[in-house]
């Protein structure tokens, strides 16, 4: 018996000492100082590329030598090398507009693109420019996922393959990226999007935002849109979108075209601010957006921008 109690003390004493050790180490200044460091992380973004893959002609007065998916590899590796982790998105119309659509349907951009380390994109019009087949026989060329929360996909061939989201880590943050599509109807042939159901990119985006604000504790939200960016009319649009939602950061835009020469800010409905931006077509720019999370504060500092024209970077 007083055998028995020598070595259950000394397995008390044991465990004791272990927890005090481990609580000792947990809280040490060299685990408190990692806690301390702000972390940082750069989003690049395109949107309506249009399969521009070579740059436009030199004969193009205006655009001459300009873009291409050779100049955007370059920078996009450069940033990797001088960044680490990054992460790299779309707003859709990756697809028509050269003959290297017409001619291979796609598969060279997301071959292209894959290559580049695209994490995520969303679905343009032009991207069911070939339909749902056209578009489903591209999909094993596209390494990277492919966001929409809401296109109803539930009687559609794409059922499963278009996710309303996706969560990555990167630079030891958790970030939420969802997409939002522009209603199809008018813009694209009923033959050619099928039985794919449009749902109101408003509600469906609070609840996308506060679902991976709240649920999945993301640091950032960001919202990959092919709404376009502005109307004349009450037309739903990244603008309005980043005024009547909620738990968005960053909204990503698409569709109009519109090079906005920095990004734009909006209040939201909880009084928070929303930063949109849009980088043209073509590929001719590249978005570069730069977030700093400081330690023990559950939201990132204002991002610095840069906007980056494909042409010449070896200069």
């Amino acid at each position: 018996m007083e055998e028995l109690q020598k070595n259950s003390r000394k397995a008390f004493l044991k465990q004791t000492l272990y927890l005090v050790g481990f609580g000792a180490l947990a809280n040490s200044p060299v685990k408190v100082l990692a806690h301390t460091e702000p972390k940082k992380l750069t989003i690049l973004h395109t949107n309506d590329w249009h399969s521009r893959i070579e740059p436009f002609p030199a004969i193009d007065k205006k655009l001459g030598g300009k873009g291409g998916a050779a100049a955007r590899a370059a920078y996009i590796n450069k940033v990797r090398d001088e960044k680490g982790e990054i992460l790299l998105l779309d707003a859709g119309d990756i697809f028509q507009g050269t003959p290297y659509f017409n001619f291979f349907g796609g598969e060279l951009e997301y071959k292209l693109m894959s290559q580049m380390g695209y994490d995520c994109v969303t679905l343009g019009n032009h991207d069911f420019d070939a339909g749902i087949e056209g578009l489903l026989k591209q999909m094993p060329h596209a390494s990277f996922d492919m966001v929409n929360a809401n296109y109803d996909f539930s009687k559609s061939a794409l059922n499963g393959k278009v996710k309303p989201y996706k969560i990555y880590r990167k630079q030891g943050l958790k970030i939420g990226v969802f997409g939002l599509g522009i209603e199809l109807d008018g813009l694209v042939p009923a033959k050619l999007y099928g039985n794919i159901i449009y749902n109101d990119p408003i509600a469906v985006a609070n609840k996308m935002a506060e679902t991976l604000k709240k649920l999945h504790k993301c640091d950032l939200v960001i919202c990959l849109s092919h709404l376009g960016y502005k109307y004349n009319s009450t037309k739903v649009c990244d603008e309005i979108l980043a005024t009547k939602t909620a738990h968005i950061d960053l909204i990503i835009g698409g569709h109009t075209h519109t090079f906005l020469p920095e990004p734009a800010w909006y209040t939201n409905v909880i009084n928070k601010k929303v930063c949109v931006n849009q980088v043209g077509w073509a590929g001719l720019q590249v978005g570069s957006l730069s977030y700093t999370f400081e330690p023990f504060v559950n939201t990132a500092n204002e991002p610095s921008s840069a906007l980056i024209e494909l042409t010449n970077l070896e200069n």
